[in-house]
């Protein structure tokens, strides 16, 4: 059984992120493509990586907290990365929640301010 793998082009088409990107994640290792000359390729492994990857920072996740989460996975298995990763989202909710919350009171601020503002053109 052959493993399918994708070219470097076909790897930043399928997660719509530029060159320069994808060979950033694999500066800081968080990826490590198959090297055959100067081409790489990404087997189901590093695709998989790259769904971890995009779907952390979709939620806000610094690199280096993804980098570590996935470094545990290889060193102590699936159970603790589990239990890292409630802990991560834990943290990382809180933090979305207030930053949801100075949006909120930006947002009415603005508006308040706006009311104001087309009150005196009247």
């Amino acid at each position: 059984m052959t493993e399918t793998r994708l070219s470097f082009k076909e790897m930043c088409a399928k997660f719509d992120v530029t060159p320069r990107t994808l060979r950033y994640y694999e500066y800081i290792e968080l990826l490590q493509p198959d090297r055959e000359g100067r081409s790489r390729f990404y087997r189901p492994r590093e695709v998989a990586r790259m769904e971890l990857i995009m779907r952390g920072r979709r939620c806000g996740f610094a690199l280096e907290d993804i980098r570590q989460w996935l470094l545990i996975y290889e060193d102590k298995g699936d159970q603790v990365q589990m239990a890292t990763f409630v802990e991560m989202a834990d943290r990382q909710l809180g933090e979305l929640r207030k930053q949801s919350q100075q949006l909120h009171d930006a947002m009415e601020e603005l508006i308040r301010l706006r009311d104001q503002t087309a009150n005196l053109l009247e």
